[in-house]
């Protein structure tokens, strides 16, 4: 592209009907779909890691203070329709506020609108959400969308997948943070997208209604990088205006246990299934993913350390902006 700077796609006033989701029309492939606000940490590193994936990443910003648009129109010029860029410019209330919870799901400046319009945008059958902190785990994530593209899959499944917490200690390594070390635990995955897949209201945050998609549990695909950005993650939700907010709570509780860390071997041996898991797996699905999820630790993550781990799972190109300063001997 030459020229003058490109723009992104702007939506202002968006209100989500089942039919924006154009299930009909859509095409052979996967979209991944991200809502985002000051997500510059990590922004470029989730996209570069993830966009080989992906038939389309389709990028939504809101109330951006950052260099995020930035980041997006710039890797919008090198990849071209296979990064869309969209601007949704109204205000969006963060969960865990007192204006989500009581805002209707169609406002334009409902958290759960605004999810539903960043979905709607996508253009493949299957979709997955992808947050602006994830670094892909590149054999796992490979093989899953592999899968889904061969006809592997069951159309009635719900592929989830789950990624590590990771935490940076005094000394510049990587650990897993001890009090919350596994992000997803089926609330995240590839899905055919269906009328009866959409974001629907909670008074504390979004929630994806899959239909009647089954979970399967499909690896650890990522590594969650939400707790080494610099406002730990907590920087947009507002915690100075809802101070009774939970991811308030949430932020107290982490600095009083000073963000301690776990080793790889301990977090699978603590994991272990034990006899009340499996019989709870019985009756909760949900219960069945997270045993078969921690069930899936020690292989997954057989190394010394987490520095180790991300050296092995981790495009080359990639480790220095996760390992730094204290870069490990495999990248």
């Amino acid at each position: 592209m030459s020229g003058s700077s490109p723009q992104p796609e702007t939506v202002t006033g968006y209100q989500f009907k089942r039919s924006d989701l154009h299930v009909a029309q859509r095409q052979p492939g996967i979209s991944a779909f991200m809502r985002i606000r000051n997500g510059a940490d990590f922004l470029e590193l989730t996209i570069r890691s993830h966009i080989a994936f992906f038939d389309e990443i389709v990028a939504v910003y809101n109330q951006c203070t950052d260099a995020t648009p930035d980041i997006l129109l710039r890797l919008q010029q090198e990849f071209g329709n296979k990064l869309r860029v969209i601007h949704y410019t109204d205000r969006v209330y963060p969960p865990g506020s007192s204006d989500h919870a009581h805002t209707d799901p169609g406002s334009p400046n409902s958290l759960v609108n605004y999810y539903n319009f960043a979905l709607a945008s996508t253009r493949f059958a299957y979709a997955t959400k992808l947050d602006d902190d994830h670094a892909a785990i590149a054999e796992t994530t490979r093989s899953v969308t592999e899968a889904i593209r061969d006809g592997a899959v069951d159309d009635d499944s719900m592929l989830c997948f789950s990624g590590l917490n990771v935490i940076r200690g005094k000394d510049g390594r990587l650990g897993v943070l001890a009090r919350d070390p596994i992000s997803g635990g089926g609330d995240i995955g590839f899905f055919r997208v269906t009328p009866e897949t959409l974001f629907t209201h909670d008074r504390r945050f979004e929630r994806f209604q899959r239909g009647s998609l089954r979970r399967r549990f499909a690896g650890f695909l990522y590594w969650h990088l939400k707790y080494i950005k610099a406002d730990m993650g907590f920087g947009n939700y507002e915690l100075d205006k809802n101070p009774n907010s939970r991811y308030a709570k949430r932020r107290t509780a982490m600095e009083e246990d000073s963000l301690s860390m776990i080793g790889l071997d301990e977090l699978a041996q603590t994991r272990r299934p034990t006899l009340l898991h499996r019989l709870q797996q019985v009756v909760s699905d949900k219960r069945a993913l997270a045993a078969e999820r921690d069930a899936a630790l020690a292989n997954a993550f057989p190394d010394r350390s987490v520095d180790d781990a991300i050296a092995r799972t981790v495009a080359p190109e990639f480790c220095d902006a996760l390992l730094m300063p204290v870069p490990s001997p495999g990248c």
